[in-house]
C-alpha cells in the first residue's frame, strides 16, 4: 500500500522534518570542557580536590554522547591547567582510572494499554503467507513483535591523582607530563562551552 502525499503538503512536511532534525541535533551534543554541573550519575564536566599542597584528585565526567577518548583527553587537559594555576610546571599521574557506567532503559509499547492487559489486535491477509495476526502484547510477524523498546546508555568518567612539581619534568618517569606542552598539544582539540 502506497501513501500519497498531496503536492501542496510536501514542502511543509519536508520543512517540519528538517526543523525536527536540527532541533534534535542542537540538543544532543557531547559534554564541553567546563566545571562540573549536576549531581550523582548526572554530573558532567571536571572537578578537582586538593589532597595535599601539591597533590590533587582530578575527575572529568562525560554525558552519553562523550567518547572515552574525549573524557580521558579532557582529564589530562584539566590536570595541566590546574598545575599551571597552582604555580607548578609539571605533574605526575600517580593513579588513573576510567569507569564505564551503563544504564538500560525499557520504554513500554504505547499500544499495550494502561494496564498491559488490553491491546488492539489485527488480522490481515498476505498472498505469500495467508492469514496472519498481530497483537502488540505478544508481538507478531507484522512489525517484528516485542512489547518494549530497550536501550542502553553508556557514560565515561575518568579520574586521576596527580602530584605537581616545579622545574623540568623528570625525564625517567613516563607518568610525568610537562603542563605547558599538554596545554599546547591538547588545547586545539578541546571543545569549550558556547557563550550566550
Amino acid at each position: 500500500m502506497k501513501i500519497r502525499i498531496p503536492v501542496k503538503l510536501r514542502p511543509l512536511l519536508a520543512g517540519t522534518a528538517l526543523a525536527a532534525t536540527l532541533l534534535t541535533g542542537a540538543c544532543s551534543t557531547p559534554t564541553p570542557y567546563r566545571p562540573a554541573m549536576g549531581t550523582g550519575n548526572y554530573q558532567t564536566g571536571y572537578s578537582d580536590q586538593r589532597i595535599e599542597d601539591n597533590r590533587y584528585s582530578v575527575t572529568f565526567s562525560g554525558n552519553s554522547l562523550t567518547s572515552r577518548e574525549t573524557v580521558e583527553r579532557y582529564l589530562l587537559f584539566r590536570a595541566a591547567q590546574l598545575t599551571l594555576e597552582q604555580g607548578y610546571d609539571y605533574f605526575i599521574l600517580t593513579d588513573r582510572n576510567t569507569e564505564k557506567k551503563s544504564n538500560s532503559y525499557i520504554d513500554p509499547d504505547p499500544l499495550m494499554g494502561p494496564y498491559g492487559y488490553w491491546s488492539p489486535y489485527w488480522r490481515y491477509y498476505s498472498p505469500a503467507w495467508g492469514w496472519r495476526s498481530w497483537d502488540p502484547f505478544w508481538g507478531g510477524p507484522a512489525w517484528g513483535g516485542g512489547g518494549a523498546d530497550i536501550r542502553t546508555v553508556t557514560r565515561y568518567q575518568a579520574m586521576a591523582e596527580i602530584v605537581m612539581g616545579k622545574g623540568p619534568k623528570p625525564a625517567d618517569n613516563v607518568r610525568a607530563f610537562d603542563a605547558r606542552a599538554v596545554i599546547a598539544n591538547l588545547g586545539p582539540t578541546i571543545m569549550m562551552p558556547k557563550r550566550n
